[in-house]
């Protein structure tokens, strides 16, 4: 410790942009860390109404893209955000359970795409 503060006495700008560096990279070092402990306990969770289509097709590993296609769900730019599936069925008029049976059904569907390729 005592060589980093002589360092910072000799050269303070070239020692505050090597520690501001180290701390850049330690903080993306965690998220890519936690992000990949989340991802792996999360992979083919079930549909829920919270659920938007991009993390229903990020935890199945899909395109987001296809899902929105196959299910017939509105991409996020029609609201400018994604839309969770009970937001969705609520738009539509219909109960969630439809929505997200739908979802299912474009989920079976892709995977056996999928697996025919």
């Amino acid at each position: 410790m005592k060589r980093l503060f002589t360092a910072w006495r000799a050269r303070p700008w070239l020692t505050s942009a090597f520690v501001l560096s180290c701390a850049v990279t330690l903080f993306f070092a965690g998220r890519l860390i936690f992000f990949t402990a989340y991802w792996a306990t999360h992979r083919e969770m079930p549909v829920e109404p919270w659920m938007t289509v991009g993390y229903v097709a990020r935890s199945w590993g899909l395109d987001p893209r296809a899902l929105d296609a196959a299910a017939g769900l509105p991409e996020p730019e029609v609201k400018g955000r994604p839309q969770p599936l009970a937001e969705i069925a609520r738009d539509r008029g219909v109960p969630v359970a439809q929505v997200i049976a739908d979802v299912e059904a474009a989920l079976r569907d892709l995977r056996a795409a999928e697996a025919s390729e």
